[in-house]
This record gives C-alpha cells, sequence and structure tokens, in this order.
C-alpha cells in the first residue's frame, strides 16, 4: 500500500514538473513571411463563446499549429460581472481588444471574437466553423525572422528580429505561456452546468521594449525565463511575438510547446 501511495505521488510530481518546466532545449526560428495568427476573444461567462472555444481547439491536431499557425486565446474580464468569473480573464486581455478597435483592426468589442493576420475574421459565424489551419486567411508578407532559444528553464531567454522593412521602427516584444488541455465546471451565468474545455489559452503575458531597427539590421535582447503558471493545463507553450510602436497588431510570432 505505502510503496503505490510513494509511486502516485512519484508520478503526480513528475507530472507537475512537466507542466512547470520545459525538459530540453527550445529553438524556434520563424521564415520570412509573416505567421499567421488567429486571436480568439472569448470569455467563460459568455453562451456564444463555448463554440468558439470548440472550433479553436479542433486546431491542436492540425500539422500546421505552431509551424504556420499560432492560434492565442485571450479571455476577456467584462463578462465577469454578469455572474461567472472567468479565471483564465485578464483586464488587459480587454485592453488588447479594445485597443485593436482604436486601431480599426475590430468593429466593435464583442465575444466571441477572432482576428486573423490583423484583421477582424467575421466569416466564422458563416463558415469558419469548417475551416482547417491550411484554409485560413495568409498573409504573404515578407516582415522578417524572429528567433528564440531558451537553453533551460532556469536560464535567461535569447531573443532576435531581423526585419525587412527599410525604414527603421520601433519595435515590441511579447512573451506569452499559453495552456492547452484546460477544463473548468462552470456554475453560474450563461454557461451554468457545463463542462468548458479550452486550448490556446493565454495564461501570461509580458511586453518588453525591443529597440528599433530597419533592413540589414537586427535586434537582440535576453530576457529572464518567464514564470510558467500551473492552472492545470496538460501542455504549456511559449509563444513570442513582435509589434511595432503602438500597435497591438502582431508583425511576426513564433511558438512551441514546453
Amino acid at each position: 500500500m505505502n510503496k503505490a501511495l510513494n509511486f502516485t505521488a512519484f508520478g503526480l510530481l513528475i507530472s507537475a514538473l512537466i507542466v512547470a518546466f520545459p525538459l530540453q532545449a527550445l529553438e524556434l526560428q520563424s521564415q520570412r513571411e509573416a505567421v499567421t495568427t488567429i486571436e480568439l476573444y472569448t470569455s467563460e461567462g459568455c453562451s456564444s463563446c463555448p463554440r468558439a472555444d470548440a472550433w479553436l481547439s479542433s486546431l491542436s491536431k492540425d500539422s500546421a499549429i505552431f509551424s504556420r499557425v499560432i492560434p492565442l486565446a485571450f479571455h476577456v474580464d467584462y463578462w465577469n460581472q454578469l455572474g461567472w468569473r472567468d479565471r483564465f480573464s485578464e483586464a488587459a486581455f480587454s485592453s488588447r481588444q479594445r485597443a485593436l478597435s482604436r486601431a480599426n483592426i475590430v468593429s466593435q468589442v464583442y465575444t466571441p471574437g477572432f482576428v486573423v493576420n490583423n484583421r477582424e475574421w467575421r466569416a466564422w459565424f458563416s463558415r469558419g466553423r469548417l475551416v482547417t489551419a491550411d484554409q485560413l486567411p495568409s498573409s504573404n508578407n515578407e516582415v522578417g525572422v524572429l528567433a528564440v532559444r531558451w537553453p533551460e528553464y532556469t536560464k535567461p531567454l535569447s531573443l532576435s528580429f531581423a526585419p525587412i522593412k527599410e525604414d527603421a521602427s520601433s519595435f515590441q516584444l511579447h512573451v506569452a505561456i499559453i495552456g492547452m488541455g484546460l477544463e473548468t465546471q462552470v456554475r453560474r451565468g450563461e454557461n451554468r452546468g457545463r463542462l468548458l474545455k479550452h486550448d490556446f489559452v493565454v495564461l501570461s503575458h509580458a511586453e518588453y521594449p525591443f529597440g528599433a531597427a530597419s533592413h540589414g539590421k537586427h535586434l537582440t535582447k535576453n530576457l529572464a525565463a518567464p514564470d510558467i503558471p500551473d492552472e492545470g493545463q496538460k501542455r504549456s507553450v511559449l509563444v513570442v511575438w513582435v509589434s511595432e510602436g503602438d500597435s497591438p497588431a502582431i508583425v511576426q510570432a513564433v511558438a512551441g510547446y514546453l
């Protein structure tokens, strides 16, 4: 009995460590062309959102995921006062959606709301549920190469970006951890009694100044290893992207499983 208990405890410890820390070096590098990004603005308090969440989760089995297509589920907080507090929600994610509206990238703030390659994607409501990752609107723009190296979980991340733009621009660097295989039993609100399942959930996000550069030059930066939240996810993913100036639009991104 004691041996069984010890074995179970050891297994749980190993599982926790796998969630918390990458066990091998992570090296990511984009192509020159901009990767396709999908932003979903969602909430566990919104009865229209589970279908959108389920469609996003369906992409997890697609071979294009993280190599050519990077989904990000931002859980907003403006539904929290309507009966159910979404444990993944952040005021910063609501602010990001409002920034997209101010930048005329989206027409208004709502859930579920999709943004594909920095453009509002309303087509999901009519045909998007049948769209695979390879069928998403793509961007053929050459923007530059983004590279990330994380040798060990205790060591800093090394990041570089070589933009193609001729004019010098100031860039911002974004580092996020997203969670896969998450579940929530909702007890109140519009989704009361439902077991909601999520993937690509943004669990943490930090923004840093990256500096200014133009074609022929590249930016480099070392950052302390990010904390990896433990929200019960089955797997964690590192996502890094760059934006330009004050714009919330994603210029280039890379992602990979930890």
